[in-house]
């Protein structure tokens, strides 16, 4: 599955139009930074609700393609231009954590 899959059966909202051919793996939902350096996997895509540079520092460093943000949350200016800088796929979704790795789950599994 890749990124644009991922946006037309999910509804997300692209903030960003990048690696939209990226294969998609699995996905890793937390918002704990620490805990996504540590166990997340290159090819993943990230769920939180977190909206700041940190995120997208992080994506990039564990290869991650997109970066799902939960709940409808906006990105503040510094993490969709580092987004831009380090080809980070933006999405949004309305709907919570749960609901998103419910629908990310019954897609990849």
């Amino acid at each position: 599955m890749t990124v644009k899959d991922l946006i037309d059966k999910l509804g997300l909202k692209c903030l960003n139009p990048v690696n939209l051919d990226a294969e998609v793996s699995s996905a890793y939902a937390s918002d704990l930074l620490s805990d996504v350096m540590g166990n997340a996997r290159s090819g993943q895509v990230w769920i939180t609700m977190q909206t700041h540079k940190n995120v997208t520092a992080i994506a990039s460093l564990k290869d991650m393609p997109a970066v799902i943000i939960v709940r409808g949350g906006v990105p503040d200016d510094d993490m969709l231009q580092h987004a831009k800088d380090e080809d980070i796929c933006l999405l949004v979704s309305p709907d919570p954590t749960f609901v998103v790795c419910g629908k990310l789950y019954e897609l990849i599994k």
